[in-house]
């Protein structure tokens, strides 16, 4: 699978892991190392997301039902909770400056593939 910045014609990831039942949202990134440049775990569904218990930062894309950003966060520190939205149908965990050096923002498509 891979993560596409369709606006920004640039790939986010292409080594996804997917968590899209009870047990792997649940699991999420505990456990593994940090994800490197091109990782990238997409959780699904999901409306919000937490880094306890984890040891390293993460940035996060809020994705909602139309591919669009609804919320992006950069640098979730570990032992944090991000915002709840509503509005998200997926989230997008990447490595800690992705977003940055991707250029993505708000409003910015993203497919998966």
């Amino acid at each position: 699978m891979q993560v596409t910045n369709q606006t920004r014609d640039t790939i986010l990831a292409s080594a996804v892991f997917l968590a899209d039942n009870v047990w792997t949202r649940l699991r999420g990134l505990l456990g593994r190392p940090p994800l490197q440049p091109g990782q990238a775990l997409v959780i699904k569904p999901s409306t919000g997301i937490h880094t306890w218990f984890m040891g390293y930062p993460i940035d996060a894309l809020y994705v909602d039902g139309n591919g669009r950003v609804v919320r992006a966060l950069e640098s979730l520190r570990p032992f944090r909770f991000g915002p709840i939205d509503l509005r998200s149908k997926l989230i997008v965990e990447l490595p800690a400056g992705a977003i940055a050096r991707n250029l993505t923002q708000m409003g910015d498509v993203i497919t998966l593939s």
